[in-house]
């Protein structure tokens, strides 16, 4: 992204897995986001933008096991998401 610092583009991503809309994926993406965006470099944000952008009911499906992880969609950053855990 063009003239968006790193720190700047961190926090936007954070606020949007916060607040997606469905309260399932606000939760488990949300604790995601703060337990691992602060270490992501460019290319782990472009991959985890590219996650966002998917539905909400895809990101479930995959985290549930319900549908596999196509293959466009399989990078380490949605790897590391699958193998998260969300605390109570």
């Amino acid at each position: 992204m063009s003239g968006e610092d790193i720190e700047t583009r961190r926090k936007r991503l954070l606020y949007r897995s916060v607040y997606r809309g469905n309260k399932e994926n606000d939760i488990l993406l949300g604790q995601f986001a703060r337990a691992h965006i602060a270490t992501f470099d460019a290319s782990e944000l472009d991959q985890y933008e590219r996650l966002l952008a998917a539905s909400d009911n895809d990101i479930y499906d995959w985290v549930s096991g319900k549908v596999a992880v196509p293959a466009e969609s399989d990078t380490p950053v949605v790897r590391k998401l699958l193998a998260f855990r969300v605390r109570f």
